[in-house]
């Protein structure tokens, strides 16, 4: 396990670009997996987990190159069985979404990950699963990794999700692809739509539709035709920036081509909301942000879909408010990495947070511009949202924080303190 140790210091200033979107790196890599002929995809994530889907789809017989400028190219079309267990990591995306792939193939596949993987809830994904017809076997409880997955002979079907989920819906969408007719997906509350959007832009028959308050997302059976994409900016690791430039004096930073889809931006919206100045071009996908004075809000609970990521460092911002901040409807943040209302409660307030979790709710109690948070030594939990949102605290502490478990990071943003470094300048304040 490694430690890394955070300076306060001056104005962060230059602009940088984040690692490619996490979220769409995995499914453009699937459906290049399921596409008859050669896809190229630029800009993928280089975080570990995106590197894990990627041997997985190799393993399963995509045949992976390079391109003269750098992307991949893949030629899909002739998936088989893998003759090992399909490592995922520490990747929730990657494990829920490939058990709805692989569904649909006619042979056996085995699911697994590190040990936070195998704490994670997997019946979310297996319960539709087995409604259309999946041979598909959990461990432990009969809801846990490692996953055995038996393909073939799906049937379509209607399906609300119990909870705004963006895996679960991606699940059953992939999951549709192999099914005997249509397969619909109903959600009271929209989550990230990345896997019909993707699907529709590489020739799927996807369709959403809107009537009395619900969301119904229909897919066809088929394949998508060989594509090109650039994965642009992801904005869950923006929202580190855009947090850390508004709460240290000083600060003017842009980051490029961050992507602006529906429901992956609501971290925006909360900051102005709070009085950051905050602005992203719409042409070229450009994040600027200046430091301000911020006040309390209330995210509620119809928000948090579109910003579930950005919790624990929409808590660092909270925290250098004026004012209090209440976050409803969180109680998702519980089964993720870790059980991130309990380590931001935990780890903040290490660092002299007055916040407090409840069921699915999270109240921070701000003082403006961060007065009175403090150096810590804090544990990430083996969580990276965690590791870089106590980093990013760290910046307005009153003396040196140092996060254990700082390797977590790794698996998606594996050059954050590279880019904190250069943002701070020559000497760093970060090492």
């Amino acid at each position: 396990m490694t430690a890394h140790r955070v300076e306060p210091g001056g104005p962060l200033r230059g602009r940088i670009r984040v690692p490619g979107d996490k979220s769409i790196s995995h499914r453009v890599l699937m459906l290049a997996a399921l596409a008859d002929g050669m896809s190229t995809i630029r800009g993928l994530s280089d975080g570990e987990d995106v590197r894990c889907t990627l041997r997985i789809v190799e393993a399963l017989g995509a045949e992976v190159g390079r391109t003269d400028d750098g992307g991949l190219a893949i030629r899909g079309g002739n998936l088989g069985p893998a003759d090992c267990s399909l490592d995922v990591g520490n990747s929730g995306t990657g494990i829920r979404l490939l058990a709805g792939l692989l569904s649909g193939m006619d042979f056996r596949s085995v699911l697994d990950g590190d040990e936070s993987i195998r704490r994670r809830p997997m019946g979310r994904v297996l319960d539709p699963l087995r409604a259309m017809g999946a041979p598909v076997e959990g461990s432990g409880d009969g809801s846990l990794a490692p996953l055995t997955v038996g393909g073939g002979g799906l049937s379509g079907i209607e399906y609300r999700l119990p909870v705004a989920s963006a895996q679960v819906k991606g699940c059953v969408l992939f999951a549709g692809l192999s099914a005997d007719g249509p397969t619909t997906v109903v959600e009271d509350r929209l989550s990230r739509a990345h896997t019909e959007e993707l699907m529709a832009a590489t020739g799927i028959d996807v369709a959403r539709t809107g009537e009395g308050g619900l969301e119904r997302t229909t897919v066809h059976p088929g394949r998508p035709t060989p594509f090109e994409h650039d994965v642009a900016g992801d904005p869950s690791q923006a929202a580190f920036w855009a947090v850390a430039a508004s709460i240290v004096p000083g600060s003017e930073v842009s980051v490029g081509n961050v992507y602006q889809g529906p429901a992956r931006t609501g971290f925006v919206d909360v900051l102005r909301r709070m009085g950051a100045e905050v602005s992203h071009a719409p042409d070229s996908g450009d994040l600027l942000v200046r430091s301000a004075d911020l006040v309390g809000t209330v995210v509620a609970a119809e928000e948090v879909p579109g910003l579930v990521d950005e919790v624990p460092i929409l808590a660092v911002a909270a925290a250098c408010a004026d004012g209090e901040t209440t976050f409803e409807g969180v109680g998702e943040l519980r089964v993720k990495e870790s059980d991130r209302l309990a380590t931001v409660e935990s780890e903040l307030g290490r660092m002299g947070v007055d916040v407090h979790a409840e069921d699915d709710r999270l109240v921070v109690r701000g003082r403006p511009g961060g007065a009175g948070l403090r150096g810590a030594h804090v544990d990430a939990h083996h969580d990276h949202r965690i590791a870089m949102s106590c980093a990013v605290a760290g910046l307005v502490a009153d003396g040196p924080t140092t996060v254990d478990g700082w390797d977590a990071v790794a698996t998606s943003y594996p050059g954050f303190a590279e880019h904190l470094a250069a943002l701070r300048g020559a000497d760093g304040g970060a090492g």
